[in-house]
């Protein structure tokens, strides 16, 4: 059976300036799970914490970007940023076609996505929810839709 590359896809997910390690391991669990390419951070570092029980960081690739830009300037070629955040820009995840090659950025509970990412992602997608999910849980959930659709 021959694989092609560019209909096959990947993803990753990170979030910028996550708030606590404990989202950010079990974003990475759930990562893991469904099939991630790479993970990522921007801003805080992650830490090494129980949440990770699958030890997510050793089993895929791990990037840190110390600034937004940074992080830009590497996503991969051909990848579609998507940013999560509740936004009335953003459409609504029910609805939303997941791009095969992509890069998912959450942002932390507290403050969300910078202004500069909202403003470079390719897509903004959001949850029909009135007030702002856990970051880890709002991942997953991306994730879960990726699957179901793809």
């Amino acid at each position: 059976m021959k694989v092609d590359n560019l209909e096959q896809g990947f993803f990753g997910i990170g979030i910028q300036n996550g708030k606590t390690p404990e989202n950010l391991g079990v974003l990475w669990r759930s990562a893991q799970n469904m099939g991630a390419s790479f993970i990522f951070t921007i801003g805080n570092r992650y830490a090494k914490q129980a949440c990770d029980t699958h030890k997510a960081v050793g089993a895929m690739p791990y990037f840190h970007y110390e600034t937004f830009e940074d992080f830009y300037a590497h996503l991969p070629k051909g990848a579609m940023l998507v940013g999560v955040e509740l936004d009335e820009k953003a459409q609504d995840l029910e609805t939303f076609e997941h791009p095969r090659r992509c890069v998912y950025l959450l942002g932390a509970e507290d403050h969300g996505l910078s202004k500069q990412a909202i403003e470079k992602s390719h897509f903004l997608v959001k949850f029909k929810s009135t007030l702002s999910l856990n970051v880890s849980v709002a991942g997953s959930i991306i994730m879960y839709d990726r699957s179901a659709k793809i």
